[in-house]
């Protein structure tokens, strides 16, 4: 890797003045962030990160005296033309003609995998990750409520792959409960299986919505409890319609997840755990951490003081399982048939307090594999509406970003024409969705905006992709053979060298994205890169 072959001799020669392994070293030589402003330094080294005895109340003009001092203690050499020092920092700058060299040849040596082979990650552990994301329920259409938990997850996915790391992608369908019980006397009474078949969900959608107009009539609740009934007593008419409603529900499903390029490993879902969490009741009850109230539901008690201050009900007053209940099987099972190393929940932040009784109470259970569970929350997406209004499902989302991409691809006179204009036009409309979505921190709730989301200039994912093609068009249009002898003298200009330093710093941001799930580093990498190489 090029930064890291420039790390490693600037701590080489480090760790003799500083009297420090050069491992210890690596992490805090960071590459600089690039300016357009003024030139800066390839590389900096914070003083307090290897000063002992540091802390933040450490005055800042006496970080700034250590940097001086460790600058008269070092010397250039063929790799580093230029020390200074800084405000807490040592600044390192890289020969230039050298680091025109270096970066090139590693990004052609690497291609794809460039940056991911830095030794920042060498002493992170190849792991397997259990992904779970997604996760809507079945006989409803896709909510746009799930797009964030699916792109979000997607891309922690990729970025595990990318990384060397095994991932299991699930998605854990909500296809129990007694929700199923009222669609199942709708289709009896209102259902068409010519209209299943041609539109599932759509079909389901209005069966649901004529059900529920009649849900508070008292012989409806009866048949819907029946149903349900029948159901978990696995009835056969009855897990027959069941089951035809949830395999044409994945199918569905499938075609929408192949327009946002996503799959998955493993289709799951509650009722696969309805039975295995009758077993996890029994492991609770045997363990003495379930406990009954007043009337007869079942609860953990998570409170320090054990004051019932803080409780989660796992069973119902009937003895029948809830959703954190199918969620421990769920949990236990996955560690038992996977054997991962971490699983990661993808859901919105509504769902924190969910995630944190259920990992407490794996810790109770005695499950220490507990604290390598990681819910990675996210908030709300705000306006986002079609020309129709609001909308509700995430195919409406999808047409319509193809719809507004293909008017203005036509309306642009520099647009050149295309083989397939429609599939461009999903494609890139798609970008425009994911970064949008991806600038900001994924806890924070953003206002969508068509206007700027689509827009062919700027910080949008619609000008990351022209750029793309247009660098791409370059490519094809010069060759891309092997360039076995680069002229690095004529990469001397301030702006060529800009692009060098932004390149350096790409392990870097991988490796913080890496620890903290947020795309937003390497969205922002990207922006930030296009604006030094957009034509």
């Amino acid at each position: 890797m090029a930064a890291g072959s420039f790390r490693r001799s600037i701590a080489s020669q480090l760790s003799k003045v500083l009297d420090l392994p050069p491992e210890n070293l690596i992490k805090s030589i960071s590459a600089v962030p690039v300016s357009k402003k003024r030139h800066v330094a390839d590389f900096q080294l914070s003083i307090a990160s290897v000063i002992e005895n540091s802390s933040s109340n450490c005055l800042a003009q006496d970080l700034h005296l250590q940097a001086q001092q460790l600058v008269e203690r070092l010397k250039c050499d063929s790799v580093v033309s230029e020390i200074s020092a800084g405000p807490g920092t040592v600044n390192f700058t890289i020969n230039r003609e050298l680091l025109a060299k270096t970066v090139l040849q590693q990004v052609w040596k690497d291609g794809s995998e460039y940056g991911v082979k830095s030794e920042l990650f060498s002493t992170v552990p190849r792991q397997k990750a259990v992904i779970e994301f997604s996760s809507p329920n079945i006989a409803k259409k896709f909510h746009i409520g799930h797009l964030r938990s699916t792109i979000v997850g997607n891309f922690i996915a990729n970025l595990k792959v990318a990384l060397g790391h095994e991932v299991v992608r699930i998605n854990y369908l909500g296809d129990w409960g007694m929700q199923f019980g009222l669609l199942g006397v709708g289709f009896q009474s209102f259902g068409s299986k010519e209209k299943l078949k041609s539109s599932p969900l759509q079909h389901l959608f209005e069966v649901y919505v004529q059900i529920n107009k009649a849900a508070e009539d008292e012989n409806t609740k009866k048949l819907a409890k029946d149903f349900f009934r029948k159901l978990e007593e696995h009835d056969e008419q009855t897990l027959s319609i069941w089951k035809l409603f949830r395999d044409l529900s994945i199918e569905e499903y499938i075609r929408i997840y192949k327009r946002l390029g996503v799959h998955f490993d493993e289709y799951s879902g509650e009722s696969f755990y309805q039975e295995k969490a009758q077993e996890v009741l029994k492991m609770l009850e045997d363990k003495g951490l379930l406990q009954k109230t007043i009337k007869g539901t079942g609860i953990v008690d998570l409170s320090e003081k054990k004051d019932l201050s803080t409780v989660s009900t796992v069973m119902r007053s009937d003895g029948t399982s809830l959703y954190i209940t199918r969620d421990l099987a769920a949990a236990i099972d996955r560690m038992n048939k996977h054997s991962w190393d971490t699983m990661i929940y993808v859901t919105d932040k509504s769902q924190s307090n969910h995630f944190q009784h259920l990992f407490q109470i794996l810790k109770l259970m005695g499950y220490d594999w507990a604290e390598r569970c990681q819910h990675v929350s996210f908030g709300l997406v705000q306006g986002m509406k079609t020309r129709r209004g609001e909308v509700i499902f995430l195919e409406d989302v999808l047409n319509e970003v193809r719809s507004r991409m293909l008017e203005n691809m036509t309306s642009t006179k520099t647009t050149k024409e295309v083989q397939d204009p429609v599939e461009t036009a999903e494609k890139v409309g798609l970008a425009a969705l994911i970064i949008q979505d991806f600038r900001g921190l994924l806890s924070s709730d953003y206002q969508f905006s068509w206007d700027r989301a689509l827009q062919s200039r700027g910080d949008t994912g619609v000008f990351l992709q022209y750029t793309h093609a247009r660098l791409h068009s370059l490519e094809q249009m010069h060759g891309n053979a092997e360039l076995t002898d680069v002229n690095v003298a004529c990469l001397q200009e301030p702006d060529a060298i800009s692009v060098l330093q932004h390149l350096l710093r790409y392990d870097e941001v991988l490796y913080r994205s890496s620890q903290d799930l947020q795309p937003k580093h390497i969205v922002s990498y990207l922006l930030t890169l296009r604006g030094w190489t957009a034509p």
